[in-house]
């Protein structure tokens, strides 16, 4: 024991540059993400601005804002909402990464390829006010671009951002269409990686590119994407709130109303900020719970995981 606290402590001292390079980054993690989560017990409290935290009374019953939560007519359906979401972004959207990036790795045209990468890579960066922007132009049934192409025909174009069955699928197919081309460069890196002897062996005895694609890229690849799909588990009623709120109207409320939605509006706009606190630590709690059920699933499956 000593000699291991020994070793460790040698070894920080000879390399004391690199640790104070990281003192910056671990100050910030601390006040920004550990020192706030103290505020959690507001959940637990009848909190009151005049107060403060630790002034505000603990709630009779303790559990008292999360039944307010899961007694509420908007429960349900925040809830339902932020599942349906998460679930149709995760089947929609985690192949699409993968399948560019076995198509951009199959690419030998390196000017085409660079190019192609680029178109991919552009739309990442557009910020999610623009990009909700350019959803409400395009799709304005009165001078956007659907309105236009309805009225070639002599139709009247539908008002898509106002249907809320159509809500989901604009939200997801929307943000692949941004982020897909982005989301492929770690399954790049991870063939990249792949030994060249691997396809030099397997064109010596005859292998097609499909065969090399099926028994050698998606094998090698497969623990990358289990490592990406955990994460992807953990953050699953985690909907991204600015998209949403921005895409938000009267007429899509009934499939638009997450949960991130619904905790803004009651704590910020409502002042109702033990219950907003409690919904949100319930959303978190889920997500923890379902982060160490997929990483333990896939590390019995295929030995891969988090830890």
């Amino acid at each position: 024991m000593q000699s291991t606290r020994y070793r460790s402590v040698r070894r920080i001292t000879r390399n004391w540059g690199l640790y104070l390079l990281l003192l910056p980054s671990l100050v910030l993690l601390v006040m920004f993400a550990y020192k706030p989560m103290y505020g959690i017990i507001i959940a637990f409290k009848d909190y009151k601005n005049s107060l403060g935290i630790m002034g505000s009374p603990w709630s009779d019953p303790l559990l008292k804002n999360f039944m307010r939560f899961f007694n509420s007519f908007q429960c349900k359906t925040t809830i339902r909402n932020t599942l349906w979401l998460s679930l149709y972004s995760m089947l929609a959207g985690f192949p699409i990464p993968i399948m560019l990036a076995l198509m951009i790795n199959q690419i030998t045209a390196k000017r085409f390829r660079k190019g192609f990468q680029t178109i991919l890579y552009l739309p990442h960066f557009i910020s999610t006010v623009v990009m909700v922007g350019l959803l409400l132009i395009w799709l304005s049934p009165s001078t956007g671009l659907i309105g236009t192409i309805y009225r070639m025909f002599g139709k009247e174009a539908p008002n898509l951002m106002g249907m809320a069955s159509a809500f989901p699928s604009l939200y997801v197919w929307s943000d692949i269409w941004q982020h897909a081309g982005w989301d492929s460069i770690i399954f790049l890196a991870a063939l990249s990686s792949i030994d060249p002897t691997l396809y030099e062996a397997a064109t010596v005895d005859g292998a097609s590119r499909w065969q090399k694609l099926c028994y050698i890229d998606l094998p090698l690849i497969l623990p990358t994407a289990c490592i990406m799909l955990i994460l992807r588990a953990g953050n699953l009623m985690n909907v991204g709130f600015e998209k949403v709120f921005l895409m938000q109207n009267d007429l899509n409320m009934q499939t638009s109303e997450v949960i991130a939605t619904y905790v803004y509006k009651m704590g910020l706009k409502n002042n109702q900020y033990a219950v907003s606190t409690a919904v949100n630590l319930f959303n978190n709690v889920i997500n923890f719970v379902l982060l160490v059920l997929v990483n333990g699933v896939t590390r019995k499956l295929g030995d891969t995981s988090l830890w």
